[in-house]
């Protein structure tokens, strides 16, 4: 009998395994952008809410609000993100992305793309879509069960 706790097959742990490989295959696709997962994440959503409020747009890709502003910061510096306070509450800050920005997201996508295949290629078709289905309906369920707990 084992002493130890069998990590190697919980959920967890698999997950952050798969965490890993994800961010590598996508470092190693997008090598030639500088970008990050999260940077891409925040192009895109803007891209679809321009003028989204950073509150909201960290909401929106389940990422940590206290570290939100230097992750913008770091895109404002490169030119492909513009923030401007809020005219109605200066506190609010409005995001929007720049020519620049919006180019070098279009560009990243076909890579991005050959990102999520490299990562789903180990499975069969059917398997990949199971996969996928599943992961949704995981992080789904847990968001719903984090915003009844916060309403509570």
């Amino acid at each position: 009998m084992s002493k130890g706790f069998d990590f190697r097959h919980a959920p967890g742990h698999l997950i952050r395994r798969a965490h890993q490989v994800a961010v590598a295959i996508f470092m190693e696709e997008t090598s030639g952008f500088e970008v990050t997962p999260v940077q891409f994440a925040i192009l895109n959503a803007l891209l679809d809410a321009p003028g989204e409020d950073q509150v909201t747009l960290a909401r929106t890709i389940a990422f940590d609000a206290a570290t939100f502003g230097s992750v913008i910061g770091r895109l404002e510096a490169r030119g492909w993100v513009r923030r401007e306070a809020d005219a109605a509450d200066r506190r609010r800050k409005r995001l929007w992305v720049t020519p620049e920005g919006a180019e070098a997201a279009r560009k990243m996508r076909r890579s991005v793309g050959k990102v999520q295949a490299r990562i789903l290629q180990p499975l069969a078709d059917e398997e990949r879509a199971q996969l996928v289905a599943l992961l949704d309906r995981l992080v789904a369920a847990h968001e719903s069960l984090a915003a009844t707990v916060e309403q509570a």
